[in-house]
């Protein structure tokens, strides 16, 4: 008992932690937005507790298949803090922050081509822009998108060549996908592995999509000029995140249809023999 509720304390004090690193790195903000950053730091530590001292899973998936959300929570932090040491860079310059804003320029530069992800966060930006905000926004949708780009390589490498979750014992589905029914009807082999495809589908349009629907909400919104550090650090996080988030989810579920499925196999094969012993010589 200590040990799950000070594993969720951790937990949840990490993930304060990588909501206010922003805040934390960067020049002072007015105190408004200090507070709620701190509000909703508080809000996700609380949260994070509740889910991971609790018997029973709620909504976080994955929860006793490491390293799935410690990959993932991994991504994210990096890439909050090399977005924040990129624009930071701007008003306190440092050795690794140049080093972040060289590489994230290159990369930027070479991922930003007609009809990639890059430039359609660029087309993202309101006509009036600034040159000097279109590259930082380039440089860091570049820098965003090879860290996800990192991680999925990572999750696939675990899934593949280290055999996750095998490697970590058995695999209980109602405590790891809480949001999965298995009794739903049908087949869980075809709903897991349908699952599977419209996650990595989805994963792979979202950076086209979210810019696309941002820039078509504009003209009825007000429309987002990430002039604001704190926002272009968390839109870009977001937009280069998320989809990498769900590609890893729809590996993982097709992962598991795999099991699943070699085990059935190898079930109808014990049966099978076991009649074939049955029968009369």
């Amino acid at each position: 008992m200590i040990a799950r509720i000070s594993g969720a304390a951790a937990r949840g004090i990490l993930v304060a932690l990588l909501i206010a690193t922003p805040a934390l790195m960067l020049p002072a903000m007015l105190n408004d937005a200090s507070q709620i950053t701190m509000l909703v730091a508080l809000i996700a530590c609380f949260l994070t507790f509740i889910e991971y001292n609790s018997n029973f899973p709620s909504i976080i998936e994955f929860r006793d298949a490491a390293p799935f959300n410690r990959l993932r929570y991994v991504c994210l932090l990096v890439t909050v803090i090399v977005l924040t040491l990129i624009l930071k860079q701007k008003v306190s310059p440092s050795v690794l922050g140049g080093a972040m804003t060289s590489i994230g320029t290159i990369l930027g530069n070479a991922m930003d081509f007609p009809f990639s992800p890059v430039r359609m966060i660029v087309l993202m930006l309101p006509e009036n822009a600034s040159d000097a905000l279109v590259a930082s926004v380039r440089t860091s949708a570049g820098m965003a998108y090879l860290i996800s780009l990192i991680s999925m390589g990572a999750f696939l490498v675990l899934v593949r060549i280290m055999n996750w979750p095998v490697r970590q014992g058995a695999f209980n589905v109602w405590v790891n996908l809480p949001l999965f029914d298995p009794t739903a009807g049908g087949d869980v082999i075809y709903r897991l592995q349908r699952d599977a495809r419209i996650n990595i589908a989805l994963g792979f349009l979202l950076p086209f999509l979210i810019p696309a629907v941002v820039k078509a909400a504009s003209d009825l919104l007000d429309p987002i000029t990430l002039q604001n550090p704190h926002t272009q650090i968390w839109t870009v996080a977001a937009w280069a995140f998320l989809p990498a988030s769900i590609i890893m989810r729809g590996i993982a579920m097709g992962k598991i249809a795999e099991m699943i499925e070699e085990k059935r196999r190898r079930a109808y094969a014990d049966d099978a023999e076991k009649d074939h012993g049955l029968q009369p010589a």
